[in-house]
């Protein structure tokens, strides 16, 4: 049947669509700018701020094909993306109301998990929901509306503490602790991220499944059902075996034990694959392995080649969330004591930095990402951003003046902008919408892996070769963000 086109949205409608990633956002720059701040509040060393962080990306990896392949066959009297929208920011705004009443390190590490995984919940459908209300010419607009939103939204985030500070809110807990700078940011943002996502709820109305199936081109019949995905048998026992392998080189060369977990989730794709092809083979395809694993295993290309853009980009990102505090406390503010006076300001100016660089990408995506992108494609505009990433990063190692360090988040803010658009607007125009969000769920492992790597390795990394200067974790940002740049000019769109 021949595909309709779906209604063009105004500016009012792509407000609608993704304002609630204003108020996700507000979340996600409360977690990645204070975090680290709060576990070495509560105790915690230098060096084992990055296990701490494994439980976020680890809950991602779970969550968001699991949530993703739900969402693609979810239909009912509230919508099919929405529930997941309401359903994660309740738990989210629960974990960040409970978050700076932490009483332990470990109650903060598994607020976190909470928190994270409630963000996943839904963050991931709002993704597709962008490819299913609107039309493939309008999908890079409505991918930088949404990622100006979450600059907007990380902006309010990261300053928040810093705003507070200066309004004379104590930004240093008696006796160490977490400050009440923290603790009411962590408020303001549980309530601003639930009216937000709430407001996306209550304007929008999402196409019924007939609906979607014509404008695909579909008969409506296929529009919850989309085709089962092939046996996924080949290849299991290598990915068996790689775990293995790993766990051994672990066991003994002396390897951080934190690897161990790399070599289960190894090993256990493999096992996966194994299951999902026995189901299989008994009939037994419409089913949540079978999609997930056979979807994985038979990814497009061009999903492919974006995901190893993504993998090299977020190992960079995530080096940056874990110690750009520490980083920023010792070489500009001269303390690495986390009860310290100065280490607390060196965190509140993180805060303006993670600011500024969300602002420059809400400014970049809102009025420069679409013309650059039309003026220069969207592949070279992805590079070209990247790189820009890639010198703000490398500027750590020589910028000691806390405002000029403002000047290094440019760089990264133009890069953030586009991380955050171009990669699923291409997929959005290039994937199969019945199956969009299972595909934006299994493009978040691309996303989540890397955070692992770092979290696991980056520790050890620091331990042994500069325990007592951080900044040098700012080159290896540097060095995998231009690789992820040169990544790029190898994915090719239609």
């Amino acid at each position: 049947m021949t595909a309709l086109r779906r209604p063009r949205q105004g500016f009012a409608g792509l407000w609608n669509i993704s304002f609630g990633f204003f108020g996700i956002q507000i979340g996600f720059a409360l977690q990645n700018a204070n975090m680290s701040r709060i576990f070495q509040s509560l105790g915690e060393s230098l060096d084992n701020l990055a296990i701490l962080w494994i439980a976020a990306p680890l809950t991602g990896l779970l969550i968001q094909p699991i949530i993703g392949h739900y969402s693609d066959r979810t239909w009912g009297r509230f919508g099919r993306r929405r529930p997941y929208f309401v359903a994660g920011a309740i738990l989210a705004t629960l974990a960040l109301f409970g978050m700076p009443n932490a009483p332990a390190l470990l109650a903060a590490a598994l607020l976190l998990w909470m928190l994270d995984a409630s963000l996943n919940i839904s963050m991931e459908p709002f993704r597709a929901f962008v490819g299913d209300m609107l039309d493939k010419d309008q999908h890079t607009a409505g991918y930088a509306i949404q990622t100006a939103f979450i600059g907007a939204g990380a902006v309010i985030g990261s300053a928040t503490p810093f705003i507070l500070d200066h309004l004379g809110v104590a930004n240093a807990a008696p006796g160490g602790g977490i400050p009440d700078t923290v603790r009411y940011s962590f408020y303001f943002g549980g309530a601003a991220l639930f009216l937000a996502v709430m407001w996306t709820v209550l304007t929008t109305k999402e196409y019924s499944p007939a609906q979607l199936a014509a404008f695909d081109g579909r008969e409506p019949a296929d529009a919850l059902s989309p085709p089962p995905p092939p046996a996924s048998s080949i290849g299991a026992w290598p990915w068996i075996g790689g775990g293995l392998l790993i766990a051994l080189l672990v066991a003994f060369a002396g390897l951080e034990k934190e690897l161990y977990l790399l070599a289960g989730l190894v090993a256990g794709y493999g096992i996966a694959r194994l299951a999902a092809a026995a189901l299989h083979a008994r009939g037994r395809h419409d089913n949540l392995l079978t999609h997930i694993v056979g979807d994985f295993a038979g990814m497009p290309p061009i999903m492919k080649r974006l995901a190893l853009v993504q993998f090299f980009t977020w190992s960079a990102l995530f080096i940056m969330w874990i110690y750009t505090t520490p980083v920023v406390a010792q070489y500009v503010f001269g303390s690495s004591d986390p009860a310290s006076e100065a280490y607390n300001q060196g965190g509140n100016w993180v805060g303006i930095l993670f600011a500024a660089y969300n602002g420059v990408a809400a400014i970049f995506a809102a009025f420069f990402l679409r013309p650059i992108a039309r003026r220069l494609g969207q592949i070279r505009t992805h590079a070209l951003a990247l790189t820009l990433g890639a010198l703000g990063y490398l500027s750590f190692l020589f910028v000691r003046d806390a405002n000029l360090l403002i000047l290094s988040e440019i760089g990264i803010g133009i890069a953030w902008a586009s991380i955050l658009a171009m990669p699923y607007a291409i997929l959005a125009s290039n994937l199969p919408q019945a199956k969009l969000g299972i595909y934006m769920g299994l493009f978040n492992v691309f996303v989540v892996i890397p955070q692992l790597l770092v979290a696991t390795v980056m520790g050890t990394i620091v331990r042994h070769f500069f325990p007592t200067e951080p900044v040098w974790t700012m080159a290896f940002a540097a060095g995998v963000m231009l690789i992820a740049a040169l990544a790029t000019l190898r994915v090719e769109v239609e």
